[in-house]
């Protein structure tokens, strides 16, 4: 808890407090970690005690720091590790960058890194020969920008035994040539990425406590003081716990530890409660962890994720179920009844589908409790399931950065719905004028982590040079900016069980986030160019100079 005492002021309505009843304000004091005072209030305190530091909040905005409802902050910080491929724009690009890594870090036994862009291969489908173009005597392996698709070298592959005569998996594909037998380079999904992933020597509690703190140092860099962790791992535990006591921790965070369906039934139904109980002993408050993620499907433009229909591009597939429906409801059930939150990733209409009736069965065969389940990405729902949200109290988690016509949506995602499932997608406005409770993330490091860039697509749902026109793609789905807001502030806040974080009124941990401008005066095209001031995390400045 900061021992500084915080003054904010400006002009009426500068600060923006989430509360219906005290509305935007005009001043704000901090004290002890904490909201002291708002308004007429706070000025009289503010006389009386002299606060440590005085913040003019001139043309922009005060109000509570951004949450990330869904994003992966080690397996970002990790990307630091690695060759930097996230923005390389040609295949040539990545290549250069792997070979020049490579050349830099000799003593690598593997080379790792993500995200790659995976529009820029026809069809997503990376070959090895060109990474072997870079480096053939190492191992290289990187992640696609969806994280469910690895490509790698001849090496990589030959080192993880994968040859003509590997079958795929049963979660997974391994991508063939043309001859229909030799791998290609690329894996799909659970099963078949492991097949090398597993093969890569894992890193220190060090390293990975490094990872989070690089994370945290940029979320703190966009006003993010609290992050739901949406894929956990029993290593993992370990190094959350050690960043918070060496102080590299700079956000909140919410494990959710994701359940396997060959693992659930044994092994994590006993080890999820287990660390849930070590996270509540050990952590100094900014870590928790009462939530089990689930993967109800893969993704679209790798043509995994679950459809109630056939792709389009594949009339005999209807997308890879990570869960039978059957033994998804009997695991959120499960889990459900050993208190933990469900946070169902679910992608195509099945999947979204499938995750919406486990919710259902869990209300059904558990008694009633404050449970907040949570379905993700929502990419994709059949309009007879819209109305099921806000009856079976689900949050629909949206990253809204993705609800734009980019060259994913153009080249990968499109060609395989159609048009008439494409213009379904990311029904944010038809999901809160139903009553849904939203709350918006950003997936991190598949997309940006910039809550603000974000906040401009759900807004306009057009790219960033303004595609398709002036009233965005599926314009009734837009959102307004404070509905926006709301979504990365308090709609998270409800989904964390934090309601004491979602609004900036008396007793309120002091997270804060001061914006240069308000985004509720920009043009929404610009509300991408606003940048952070400063971020506070419990009364703490973790970023900026305010």
């Amino acid at each position: 808890m900061s021992g500084e005492s915080w003054f904010f002021y400006g002009r009426d309505g500068c600060i923006r407090t989430n509360s219906a009843a005290h509305g935007d304000t005009f001043a704000l004091l901090v004290r002890g970690g904490v909201v002291a005072a708002l308004g007429d209030e706070a000025v009289r305190m503010a006389d009386a005690e002299r606060p440590d530091r005085v913040v003019d909040v001139g043309r922009g905005l005060l109000m509570p720091a951004f949450g990330d409802g869904h994003a992966h902050p080690m397996f970002g910080g990790l990307e630091a590790f690695g060759p930097a491929v996230k923005d390389c724009a040609s295949v040539a690009e990545i290549v250069a960058e792997v070979g020049a890594w490579a050349a830099a870090n000799p003593g690598a036994e593997w080379i790792v890194g993500g995200s790659y862009d995976p529009t820029l291969a026809p069809e997503g489908a990376f070959d090895a020969r060109w990474l072997d173009e870079a480096v053939a005597d190492r191992p290289v392996v990187l992640r696609a920008s969806d994280y469910h698709t690895v490509w790698c070298n001849s090496e990589a592959l030959r080192r993880s035994g994968i040859t003509e005569a590997t079958p795929d998996p049963r979660l997974g594909w391994i991508v063939r040539r043309e001859d229909g037998r030799t791998p290609l380079g690329t894996l799909r999904e659970w099963h078949a990425c492991d097949l090398v992933l597993d093969r890569i020597p894992g890193r220190s509690v060090e390293e990975l406590a490094e990872a989070l703190h690089i994370a945290g140092r940029k979320y703190a860099e966009f006003g993010v003081t609290w992050v739901q962790d949406a894929w956990v791992e029993p290593d993992m535990v370990a190094p959350y716990l050690a960043a918070e006591a060496a102080g590299l921790l700079w956000f909140r965070a919410n494990l959710a530890f994701r359940a396997d369906p060959d693992r659930w039934r044994d092994a994590q139904s006993a080890a999820f409660p287990a660390a849930r109980a070590r996270i509540a002993a050990e952590s100094a408050g900014r870590v928790t962890a009462h939530t089990v993620k689930f993967f109800a499907d893969g993704v679209i433009e790798s043509g995994t994720a679950a459809m109630l229909e056939p792709y389009c591009d594949a009339p005999h597939s209807c997308g890879m179920p990570v869960w039978s429906p059957d033994e998804l409801r009997e695991a959120v059930v499960a889990f459900d009844a050993l208190g933990f939150q469900v946070h169902i990733h679910a992608i195509g209409d099945a999947g979204v589908r499938a995750a919406l009736d486990a919710v259902a069965a869990a209300r059904e065969a558990n008694p009633e409790w404050d449970r907040r389940p949570v379905i993700a990405h929502v990419q994709l729902v059949d309009p007879a399931d819209l109305d099921r949200f806000a009856e079976l109290g689900v949050i629909a988690n949206f990253e809204p950065l993705w609800a734009q016509l980019d060259a994913l949506q153009t080249d990968l995602t499109i060609p395989r719905l159609g048009g008439e499932r494409a213009a379904l997608q990311y029904p944010m406005g038809g999901l809160a004028a139903r009553g849904t409770r939203l709350s918006f993330g950003s997936d991190w490091p598949v997309s940006s982590l910039v809550p603000l860039d974000g906040i401009q697509v759900a807004v306009t749902r057009q790219t960033a040079d303004g595609k398709p026109d002036a009233d965005g793609w599926t314009p009734h789905q837009r959102l307004t900016v404070d509905q926006a807001l709301d979504a990365y502030t308090a709609g998270v806040a409800y989904q964390a069980f934090a309601d004491d974080r979602a609004a900036l009124v008396p007793g309120a941990p002091a997270d804060l986030v001061l914006l240069w401008r308000d985004p509720r005066e920009s043009a929404p095209d610009l509300i991408a160019n606003i940048t952070v001031r400063a971020t506070w995390l419990g009364g703490e400045k973790t970023y900026g100079t305010p």
